[in-house]
């Protein structure tokens, strides 16, 4: 299955909620007002897309038929889909152009963090780079078991300590390792969860001191992995991280499982961070890297049996 058909499939259920209802709405008005724009709105709303970033995209639509001239309602799903993909467009690339680069993988537990970075290992030898793990989830009972599992599925090695040992000491393992092996990527998983936020975000940051005195001037990828599934509350993790880790990507995982995919747009609107990877599947390479013109496209893909019912409704009407 391919790049396009991969997201198209994941975000199935993110579609038929609110792609479907967008068609069947805009097909029932005549002219373009502002009654359609209100119930855009709202039917974006309710694809988790967020109250503000709805109101962003319908006054964006709004400029684009006044410049343009549209007349028609259903040209407004092409102008849609135009706007989504620019509204995502930009910084979804990862930087890992350094010998090694350095990914640090953040998030609350049971985001599908561990599982996150096995298909990002994997994804990263298709490229042709060799790739080392460290397994700094010191904390969480089982996190290093887990992660050995995927590094064996991805046939990376694991730098790794027992439970409860320094997660900053097995990151300072983990690029020595990589500095001797000639590895082209150090991927780190992190805590979840400590005792307090304090120090959780303490614990990054001596993490990301021991990344930059180590390796100063390499590249660094700090990405934050959310559950699609949570919809708005996902922005607000994001908020929280953004505020006290210097996230520079997020990594959206269960996009095959929620109808919340809109949530995308909401937290490139409301926080300003690229999405990198989208996870549409449980499979080893059902880790994708973003890609915002086909994204848009999936999301807003008229269901062709139910445009020629709704184009033969209007005809016989």
């Amino acid at each position: 299955m391919g790049l396009f058909a991969k997201i198209k499939e994941g975000l199935k259920k993110t579609r038929e909620g609110m792609s479907n209802s967008v068609s069947r709405m805009l097909h029932s008005f005549t002219k373009i007002d502002e009654e359609l724009f209100e119930e855009l709105e709202e039917l974006l709303v309710m694809g988790d897309v967020g109250v503000s970033t709805a109101e962003h995209i319908c006054e964006q639509l709004r400029s684009k038929v006044k410049e343009r001239g549209v007349k028609d309602p259903n040209a407004i799903f092409d102008l849609l889909r135009e706007t989504v993909a620019e509204m995502l467009s930009g910084g979804e690339t990862l930087r890992v152009g350094t010998k090694p680069s350095v990914i640090l993988v953040i998030g609350v537990n049971g985001v599908g963090k561990t599982t996150t970075i096995g298909k990002l290992a994997a994804y990263l030898r298709e490229q042709g780079k060799t790739v080392i793990l460290g397994a700094a989830d010191t904390f969480r009972a089982a996190a290093i078991e887990q992660l050995q599992v995927w590094a064996d599925r991805a046939h990376c090695d694991l730098i790794k300590q027992s439970e409860g040992s320094d997660p900053a000491a097995v990151v300072f393992d983990t690029i020595s390792a990589a500095k001797a092996r000639g590895d082209d990527v150090v991927i780190c998983d992190t805590a979840g969860r400590l005792h307090t936020k304090k120090n959780l975000m303490d614990e990054l940051a001596k993490i990301n001191r021991v990344i930059d005195r180590e390796l100063p001037g390499a590249d660094k990828e700090v990405l934050l992995v959310l559950d699609a599934t949570t919809g708005q509350n996902g922005v607000n993790q994001a908020r929280e991280f953004k505020n006290s880790a210097g996230i520079t990507g997020i990594v959206l995982t269960k996009l095959d499982g929620t109808a919340k995919g809109g949530v995308v747009l909401a937290v490139r609107e409301a926080l300003d961070i690229p999405v990198k990877f989208v996870g549409v599947g449980e499979q080893l390479d059902d880790l994708q890297p973003f890609d915002a013109e086909a994204f848009a496209k999936a999301l807003f893909d008229r269901d062709p049996a139910e445009y020629k019912e709704l184009e033969s409704g209007e005809e016989q009407a």
